[in-house]
């Protein structure tokens, strides 16, 4: 008989979660605004809303922190961490940050001026907000396989190449400060990239004279699938095809509470010295020193010791074979998903799911609540509200797809949870056709409104659907 899949790990410790009554949470989304971000912890059963620094560590992580070096200039846990990602990325410069959106502001402080252009695959929401705040602009040249969930590219991360070199042919080099390659993308499902397409935008990127750079949140769970998914890969390890991914770059933004398997933490890894410099100037003024960056010792430890664990197969076919078993369940119960399942999260498309919903009013924060009300279980709108509004007209932008992220914390839930958040989306779907009202914006910040805005039940008045 073949042995059955079992994890590479054991349980060591538990943290208490209380179910709650629906009555309960009815009273608590109002009281939220109906904006999950605005929940307490406490009143959430299950919490979906981000894999970002949710996940658990390691005994060797938890070790690493007990020696951490707290020093405030070069410190050994800086050097530590620094020879990992170098190890790992093959870049010799480092500049530590508190997170990655962090990274985002240091770079972009150097790179991004008002009126450039910044090409890549479905930009993330921070890394969109972090360019259009410079007033500078954001440009989608996804695949189209993307949009289309029941296709099943394997790489749907993808840049088109067609896509791309019409943005080189249409503005002067000096406003394209670079192309960001995101991997994997997640506004696009968690998505991969391939190894091919990495190559192939840095040889046209360098034909234009565009550095090109990675936000390099889950590196290693793209290397995963390009491991699993492409042709020639297979025999090679993690770590190596790491190294190659890098080498298509001129640098990288990380948020470390993804792929790096801590809590906080982020970081810059270049390989120009002059764009170190000019970098590191923003580093001290937004973050902290050069060698810590608005991280303590001991997490720059941890993180250190997560790259190293993150970058091993074993812990990655753990980690993303929960991800496909939750995706195959509700492919089992007829839920529309984005396909192939990816890498850190489970995306439903809200459009299918919730057919009598205007987009106008947000079918994709509606179904998000639903799944609340049913269940206790708290997940993000990658959707309209997400995508937010157009910084000149001012007018709503409707993405391509309307998503529901299923997002996953690493080494935290069993599959025993991932039934029970099977089971309560297949509820929500059942009775999908008594759901024909959605939500409107009562109060929005400029930017980035997801995270704060403030809904109330639409009144049934309809805007102009989008073309």
């Amino acid at each position: 008989m073949k042995l059955p899949y079992a994890e590479p790990f054991r349980i060591k410790m538990v943290e208490e979660i209380r179910q709650s009554t629906r009555g309960e949470r009815e009273i608590w989304l109002k009281e939220a605004k109906f904006n999950l971000f605005n929940l307490k912890s406490s009143q959430v059963f299950i919490d979906l809303l981000t894999d970002s620094g949710t996940g658990a560590m390691s005994d060797t992580q938890w070790g690493a922190i007990m020696t951490g070096d707290e020093s405030y200039a070069g410190s050994r846990s800086f050097e530590e961490l620094h020879n990992t990602v170098q190890s790992i990325t093959g870049y010799k410069y480092l500049l530590p940050t508190h997170q990655g959106r962090a990274a985002e502001n240091v770079l972009f402080s150097v790179l991004v001026k008002d009126g450039d252009i910044v090409p890549g695959n479905s930009h993330f929401d921070t890394t969109k907000g972090h360019i259009e705040i410079r007033k500078a602009h954001a440009i989608d040249c996804t695949i189209d396989e993307a949009f289309d969930i029941n296709d099943l590219h394997p790489f749907k991360g993808n840049i088109n190449l067609e896509k791309l070199e019409e943005v080189y042919k249409k503005y002067p080099k000096e406003q394209i400060p670079f192309c960001l390659v995101t991997i994997t993308c997640n506004s696009s499902g968690g998505q991969p990239v391939s190894l091919e397409n990495m190559k192939a935008v840095k040889e046209l990127s360098d034909r234009y004279g565009i550095p090109v750079y990675f936000d390099s949140a889950r590196f290693a769970e793209n290397a995963y699938f390009i491991k699993k998914r492409e042709a020639g890969q297979e025999n090679r390890t993690i770590k190596e095809i790491a190294k190659e991914m890098f080498s298509y770059g001129e640098g990288m933004t990380m948020s470390s509470k993804k792929d790096g398997l801590v809590n906080i933490g982020g970081f810059i890894a270049l390989n120009d010295e002059e764009l170190y410099k000019k970098a590191s100037n923003f580093t001290i003024i937004f973050e902290g020193f050069i060698t810590y960056g608005g991280m303590a010792g001991r997490d720059m430890a941890a993180l250190a010791v997560g790259l190293n664990e993150a970058t091993e197969f074993a812990y990655l076919e753990s980690r993303i074979s929960q991800v496909e078993y939750l995706g195959n369940k509700l492919i089992e119960y007829g839920i529309p998903i984005q396909k192939p399942i990816g890498g850190h999260a489970v995306f439903i498309d809200s459009l299918n799911f919730l057919p009598n919903v205007s987009r106008s009013e947000y079918p994709a924060q509606t179904l998000g609540l639903e799944i609340y009300k049913e269940a206790g279980i708290r997940t993000v709108e990658i959707g309209t509200l997400l995508a937010d509004r157009d910084p000149e007209t001012r007018e709503n932008r409707y993405p391509k797809l309307e998503l529901v992220r299923l997002a996953i914390p690493r080494r935290t839930y069993t599959n025993n949870h991932m039934d029970y958040i099977a089971a309560a989306v297949k509820n929500v779907y059942e009775r999908r056709n008594e759901i024909t009202k959605g939500y409107q914006i009562t109060w929005e910040p400029e930017i980035l409104r997801h995270f704060s805005v403030h809904l109330e039940e639409a009144d049934g008045i309809v805007e102009l659907q989008p073309k």
